[in-house]
């Protein structure tokens, strides 16, 4: 069945809200975001793969496109598991990719707010080895919402962010661009600022979701030098607390923030989440994990920010 639900939250605009699709793998609950969900079917003949990761079962072609299927019970386990009667495939799309993944069962969709979701405890896994972005209360369970994109990333590394981009770049001059990032995931956030690092970026400053980006970008606001202080943010969608639609709401509704070029840089970008992102204000959404894209687009967007600045903003 195709997710035909998603269509609407999608188009809304600034909620801080998520729908959690809910399943099952192994008897626990655990969660993807709606909006990485293209389809729902029961789980098909699976061509094996050789010398593929062990939680990679193989391929298998619906509609004349070939799509990799991944066992989660596999994955989160180590251990192989034997595949049931009733199994079902999650089509997900991020990052430009199709790829399904194998589950038990689907237990329904919740919609919460991104507020409801906390961050897992040291004890569940922590930096780069956590796989989980959050817990989220949804109904009378507590789920798991899975880090869908490390998953794959580990899987296949070449799917992530990839340094060797910012060095086809050739040398680049020292830039001391104020720049602020609202990134959760630990891992991306070292791959990001290793990469504007690369790229001569020396002023970066990280936050791990949206709301500590506002609490920041709303303490300095009023500040006489604050166009001293941020000269672009970058932020994902997908974060505890407040999600990057939020984020980029708030920041353009405000009259001394809004001038500030806000970029989105999300593994969720479609033509769906542009016409929201576009909606929001937001001066350019890019896919992860495209960094020589953003380091180009970040040049453009900064230096039109600082001749900007010199006109004061006139007619704005």
């Amino acid at each position: 069945m195709k997710n035909d639900k998603k269509e609407g939250i999608l188009l809304e605009s600034g909620t801080n809200e998520i729908e959690i699709m809910k399943f099952r793998v192994m008897g626990e609950y655990y969660g993807i975001n709606v909006a990485k969900v293209t389809e729902i079917m029961m789980a098909d003949k699976v061509k094996p793969m050789p010398h593929a990761h062990p939680s990679v079962e193989g391929f298998f072609k619906p509609r004349e496109t070939l799509i990799t299927v991944i066992n989660l019970a596999t994955y989160l386990s180590g251990e192989t598991h034997a595949n049931g009667d009733r199994d079902l495939f999650i089509i997900t799309g991020f990052n430009k990719m199709m790829v399904a993944f194998r589950v038990d069962s689907i237990e329904g969709i919740s919609r919460i707010s991104w507020k409801a979701i906390q961050k897992p405890d040291k004890t569940l896994g922590s930096g780069d080895d956590s796989v989980a972005t959050g817990i989220a209360q949804c109904d009378d369970e507590l789920v798991t919402i899975l880090d869908f994109e490390k998953i794959v990333a580990e899987i296949s590394p070449e799917t992530s962010i990839q340094v060797s981009e910012i060095e086809e770049m050739g040398d680049r001059a020292i830039n001391e661009s104020p720049v602020v990032i609202a990134e959760d995931s630990v891992l991306l956030q070292k791959m990001i600022v290793d990469a504007l690092e690369r790229a001569g970026f020396t002023d970066i400053r990280m936050f791990n979701n949206g709301q500590e980006c506002w609490n920041f970008l709303d303490g300095i606001k009023n500040d006489p030098n604050l166009y001293n202080k941020v000269d672009i943010i970058i932020t994902d969608l997908e974060m505890p607390e407040m999600d990057g639609h939020r984020l980029t709401k708030l920041i353009k509704s405000d009259s001394r923030l809004r001038h500030i070029p806000v970029v989105i840089f999300s593994s969720l970008i479609n033509e769906a989440m542009r016409i929201k992102g576009k909606e929001l204000g937001a001066d350019e959404q890019l896919s992860k994990p495209e960094i020589g894209h953003l380091v180009t687009v970040m040049d453009s967007l900064i230096s039109r920010f600082k001749e900007r600045r010199k006109e004061n903003f006139k007619g704005e």
